[in-house]
């Protein structure tokens, strides 16, 4: 083989090589987020050491901070991985129900299912959310939602004064918290669409104008 012939085939195999070398990359970075993602489950962010996360994904630490170069960046992405594995629910379809009531009982019923599903996950990442700001980040399409669904949802309810949506919101937003769902389905004390009824009949209570 002449020597433009030997060109031509190595240029022919580079970009074959960078794909592979950009697949490779891509692999390890997952591999870094499924470890942290474990990690986050299991001890909590907080306790989480890049050390840890390394030996978990099989890597050495450097290349952890190569691809996530700071503790925050590597946290954001975790907490975006599990809310990848556990969609929310789709919280705008909730307002399409024109009883008040109803429209509760759904997002009720939505959130516990999710609560549910990634119940130690989101037990670990929100017990540390304060501790590592950079999970707010990551938890934004959660946390923001969620301070904002005591007012939406206490919209639209009848007979309601000024003491009965300041009520009405309190329970909303004691309804909606992930420590108000454990602590009334843990350990098979209620199920879940018990629990959901008990929140729908005291917010009615709550939002009676008296």
């Amino acid at each position: 083989m002449n020597a433009y012939a030997q060109r031509m085939e190595a240029s022919g195999k580079r970009p074959y090589r960078l794909r592979r070398r950009a697949e490779r990359q891509a692999e390890t970075r997952t591999r870094i987020v499924e470890a942290a993602v474990a990690l986050f489950e299991d001890v909590g962010p907080a306790r989480t050491t890049i050390s840890a996360v390394a030996a978990l994904a099989g890597v050495q630490r450097l290349t952890v901070y190569r691809h996530f170069p700071t503790d925050g960046s590597l946290a954001t992405a975790a907490a975006e991985r599990h809310l990848t594995r556990h969609p929310l629910p789709n919280m705008t379809d909730w307002f399409a129900l024109r009883d008040p009531a109803a429209r509760l009982e759904r997002a009720l019923t939505e959130l516990y299912a999710f609560y549910r599903a990634s119940e130690r996950a989101t037990a670990s990442v929100l017990r540390d959310e304060r501790a590592v700001p950079a999970l707010r980040d990551g938890l934004r399409p959660l946390l923001e939602p969620l301070s904002v669904l005591p007012r939406a949802l206490s919209d639209g309810w009848p007979t309601l004064g000024p003491d009965g949506r300041r009520r009405l919101s309190a329970v909303i937003a004691h309804g909606i918290d992930f420590g108000t769902w454990r602590s009334l389905t843990a350990e098979g004390r209620l199920r879940d669409e018990e629990a959901v009824t008990l929140l729908v009949g005291l917010a009615r209570s709550a939002a009676r104008d008296d």
